[in-house]
């Protein structure tokens, strides 16, 4: 798959716009992860706008304006309150403002840069910038234009998945400080990709003839969003899925099955302690349809919960949302052969 956008170091361009062009304020807002609106209204209520302004064209940001933004945004994100970034960050005219800035509450989470990204996307970084401001309309938007763009697989393992890690590896080793920044940006996540998939959903036969996929978590687990992705990624393909969310009690989850003969199951487990080779073998021994025609279930381990698990007869693991789809797709291709 080709990359579309790179990632440029601490100060990375918006996607195809040239090193040193001026931005529109769109453009602006993808890089800063920030609404379009915000910068509005840092503009109205701070002053801190473009520096030059044309009757009848579009705004454009200067670097010089841009790297003010910047200023003000990594202010933000250390706890500043907004009328004192915009004047720190015009005052220094887009020089960094470390000396002069208050020092933050040490409950604050730092700057996106404080976050352990690596080499990814530039929407990944819009997005981290967006959370840790606990920025929910910046989050929403940057979810929705990434999946609008590239589609659920690649919006996830390019964007979204990313993002998560680095906010989860973040939370484990700053004392908590970013538990906020994690449960809003999953909210907002979940929140997209059911959207996707009810969208997806509309005008489509619930009966189709085919077996759906059966989508569930294990009964302790309460980590969903890997789930919700692929439900959303198989909707969006129009195939037939069933999902159920985090922690599905192992007999709600063998009577699902029973009720439903679903081409295949299957089981999200984030830790090795919510991994129960048990509900696995009371799945695989499910059967169903007339004498001589038996039909089981095709069982898949999902999540590195199961990276340990020993190896059973029938169950597969799935290393990934984009391989994981393709296998399930390539099950329903055969299946109408």
């Amino acid at each position: 798959m080709t990359r579309r956008g790179t990632a440029c170091g601490p100060e990375e361009t918006a996607r195809d716009e040239p090193v040193g062009a001026a931005l529109t304020t769109g453009a602006l807002a993808r890089r800063l992860g920030v609404a379009q609106t915000t910068l509005r209204t840092w503009e109205r209520r701070y002053g801190i706008g473009p520096s030059h302004r044309e009757e009848g064209r579009h705004r454009r940001w200067s670097p010089e304006d841009v790297a003010r933004m910047e200023n003000m945004c990594r202010l933000t994100a250390q706890g500043v309150a907004p009328a004192e970034a915009a004047r720190l960050a015009m005052a220094a005219d887009g020089r960094a403002t470390d000396r002069a800035a208050p020092a933050p509450h040490p409950r604050t989470p730092g700057g996106f840069r404080d976050l352990p990204l690596g080499q990814v996307w530039p929407e990944s970084r819009g997005l981290a910038r967006a959370a840790v401001r606990l920025d929910a309309a910046a989050v929403q938007a940057q979810l929705r234009a990434a999946v609008d763009a590239y589609g659920v697989v690649v919006a996830w393992e390019q964007i979204i998945a990313p993002t998560l890690h680095a906010v989860g590896r973040k939370w484990a080793t700053a004392d908590e400080s970013y538990v906020e920044v994690e449960h809003l940006l999953s909210w907002h996540v979940s929140t997209v990709l059911r959207s996707v998939g009810t969208s997806a959903m509309v005008g489509t036969s619930a009966t189709d003839g085919r077996p759906p996929v059966l989508l569930a978590c294990m009964p302790d687990e309460q980590h969903s969003l890997p789930s919700e992705a692929l439900w959303a990624a198989l909707t969006e393909r129009a195939l037939p899925a069933r999902i159920f969310g985090a922690a599905l009690p192992k007999e709600a989850l063998e009577s699902a099955a029973r009720r439903l003969g679903p081409a295949a199951v299957v089981l999200w487990s984030q830790s090795r302690e919510t991994a129960d080779m048990s509900m696995v073998r009371t799945l695989l021994a499910l059967e169903w349809g007339v004498r001589g025609a038996r039909s089981h279930p095709l069982v898949l381990l999902a999540g590195p919960g199961w990276a340990d698990a020993p190896a059973e007869p029938g169950a597969s693991r799935l290393t990934g949302l984009a391989s994981g789809l393709a296998l399930l797709e390539s099950m329903y291709r055969t299946s109408v052969q």
